[in-house]
């Protein structure tokens, strides 16, 4: 996704509606979306590539700009004319956010477009064998139950790491993954829970459920200011979050997925993988919009809080 900040001040309301003015002073672009999460790896020193479908159009050309600039691969980025590129335009006025207006195509690839855009998955995966492959689901249309199955089972074959971060509609489509990201209220959705307990042993039976649904070997569950919750087997463990000045939360979620896939991918060690992420997804919320978390900031924090480990 491309995202657009409009920045201005304002100094009056409208005489048309009740609506402040915003006068305009600076348009920025910045990536977002799964680029957002392909940005963050890039900023922690991966080799990191981009596989879906956008639109032939102007906001396409500047999102694959963007990625070029970050040193972020865009040669299995398909364009295509069927679809626009979304564009989330956020107009910002005292450093807050006004008004947002989105440019999107959400409805489900084509099999023609599903068969172009697995064809690419499945050249990337055999040419070049990546560690970890991350399914972002926005309800885009993009992963549809075909593209989420077959992309998969070709990662399984090939013994690579797999991270989601899903949405409602997909939701248990994603069998037999590795790293199960959603959030807390996508899980109570998910799993139709109206109960609020996130105490450890209610955390537990959540992991419970989602396994016998997935089949897949770790939850990671982002609770908001409680921080995160992870199981793998019978290691279970809620990790609290570190006080923060929070300034916006959007793109955190990207950061923590990132951070997760990566340090997991390296060491194996999913306690250490859930503090580092828990960190890092703190650390982004410090700051206005989306931006992608500092190594050299990341690394001095978890020096500070985690010690030794």
């Amino acid at each position: 996704m491309l995202d657009t900040y409009l920045w201005g001040h304002v100094e009056r309301i409208s005489p048309e509606a009740p609506v402040p003015v915003v006068a305009l002073e600076r348009t920025e672009y910045r990536i977002g979306g799964a680029g957002n999460v392909a940005l963050n790896l890039a900023s922690l020193g991966a080799r990191v590539d981009v596989l879906s479908l956008i639109g032939k159009d102007a906001d396409g050309e500047k999102l694959v700009g963007l990625l070029g600039e970050k040193r972020i691969g865009t040669a299995r980025l398909l364009m295509g004319e069927s679809r626009i590129t979304t564009n989330k335009a956020r107009v910002m006025g005292r450093n807050q956010q006004m008004l947002r207006l989105d440019s999107e195509t959400t409805r489900d690839l084509g099999k023609a477009e599903e068969d172009a855009l697995l064809e690419e998955v499945r050249r990337y995966v055999e040419k070049e064998a990546p560690q970890v492959m991350i399914f972002e689901d926005y309800n885009k249309g993009v992963l549809t139950p075909r593209v989420i199955r077959e992309a998969l089972a070709l990662c399984r074959h090939h013994g690579i790491i797999t991270a989601v971060d899903p949405k409602r509609k997909n939701f248990f489509s994603y069998e037999g993954v590795t790293i199960f990201k959603p959030n807390l209220k996508e899980v109570r959705e998910g799993l139709n829970i109206l109960a609020e307990d996130i105490r450890l042993p209610a955390l537990r039976q959540i992991h419970q459920q989602l396994a016998e649904r997935l089949g897949h070997s770790i939850s990671f569950i982002t609770l908001s200011e409680k921080g995160v919750f992870l199981q793998l087997g019978e290691q279970a463990a809620h990790i609290p979050s570190h006080i923060r000045n929070i300034a916006d939360v959007s793109g955190a979620g990207d950061t923590v997925i990132a951070v997760a896939s990566l340090v997991y991918a390296a060491t194996r060690d999913a306690q250490l993988m859930g503090e580092v992420a828990n960190i890092a997804g703190g650390l982004v919320c410090e700051e206005v919009g989306t931006v992608a978390i500092s190594k050299d900031r990341l690394l001095e924090e978890c020096g500070k809080l985690l010690g030794g480990k």
